[in-house]
């Protein structure tokens, strides 16, 4: 059974950076495809970043060059250091994974929340 757990949100100002961990369970996933996406308050789910297991990296235009991605096959952990924060990068943040050899994210963890306020 995948099990998926994130940690690391919180409330930041403007301008701050925040990491998020995500530490995932119940199989091998060094075959797997692994992601973050978030959901603002009225707005819909959002793709931000995606890592393959052979660690090529995309990422939503809005978050290119302050956002970083990136994986710990030994720890089948999965991180996002998010930096130069905004408003607009208030959401619930959630971590996902794929099936083996594949690309699409299936699996979700149950969020964290991410506040960027004065």
């Amino acid at each position: 059974q995948v099990q998926l757990a994130e940690s690391g949100g919180g409330s930041v100002q403007p301008g701050g950076s925040l990491r998020l961990s995500c530490a995932a369970s119940g199989r091998d996933f060094s075959r797997c495809s692994m992601g973050w996406t978030r959901q603002g308050p009225g707005k819909q789910r959002e793709l931000v970043a995606t890592i393959t297991s052979s660690g090529y990296t995309n990422y939503a235009d809005s978050v290119k060059g302050r956002f970083t991605i990136s994986r710990d096959r030994a720890k089948n952990t999965v991180y996002l250091q998010m930096v130069s924060l905004k408003p607009e990068d208030t959401a619930v943040y959630y971590c996902g994974t794929s099936e083996p050899d594949s690309y699409a994210i299936v699996y979700w963890g149950q969020g964290t929340q991410v506040t960027v306020s004065s």
